[in-house]
C-alpha cells in the first residue's frame, strides 16, 4: 500500500490534507481494506465543531460499523456529500474522490504532531 506524502495520518487510521486553508479529511486505504466493502456513510452537518479524537462520523460496511475520528480539531465547512449515494468511493478512492469533510479553523500545532507517510507505513507494518 501506498500512502501519499501530502498526508499526515493519525494511529486510528484517519489521514488529513491541508488544500487552500482547509484541512480534508478520509480514512486511509489500510483503513478501507480492512473494513471492506462500505454500504453508508453518515457524515457530520456543516458548521459542527469537532474536537481532535473524538467521532466524527460513521461508516458502515459489510462487515462493521465504525466511528470516525477527527485527527484535528475543527468546523465542518464541507462534506462529501458523493459518499451519500456512493459511499465505495472511499473503498475505490480513499485519498481523492473518497475524502469525507473539510474542516476550518485547524490548528497546526495539531497538525504537525501526526505521523508523517513513512511514520505511518511502519505503524500499520507492526
Amino acid at each position: 500500500m501506498k500512502f501519499p506524502e501530502e498526508c499526515r495520518y493519525t494511529k486510528d487510521h484517519e489521514w488529513v490534507r491541508m488544500q487552500d486553508g482547509l484541512a480534508v479529511v478520509g480514512i486511509t486505504e489500510f483503513a478501507q481494506a480492512e473494513l471492506g466493502e462500505l454500504v453508508f456513510v453518515e457524515l457530520p452537518t456543516a458548521g459542527k465543531i469537532v474536537a481532535q479524537k473524538a467521532t466524527m462520523c460513521v461508516v458502515e460496511s459489510t462487515k462493521a460499523a465504525s466511528d470516525v475520528y477527527s485527527p484535528l480539531t475543527g468546523t465542518v465547512v464541507g462534506i462529501n456529500e458523493a459518499l451519500s449515494t456512493d459511499p465505495g468511493l472511499i473503498n475505490s478512492s480513499p485519498y481523492t474522490e473518497g475524502w469525507l469533510v473539510k474542516l476550518s479553523g485547524v490548528s497546526e500545532l495539531e497538525l504537525n504532531a501526526l505521523m508523517s507517510a513513512e511514520q505511518y507505513q511502519k505503524h500499520v507494518e507492526r
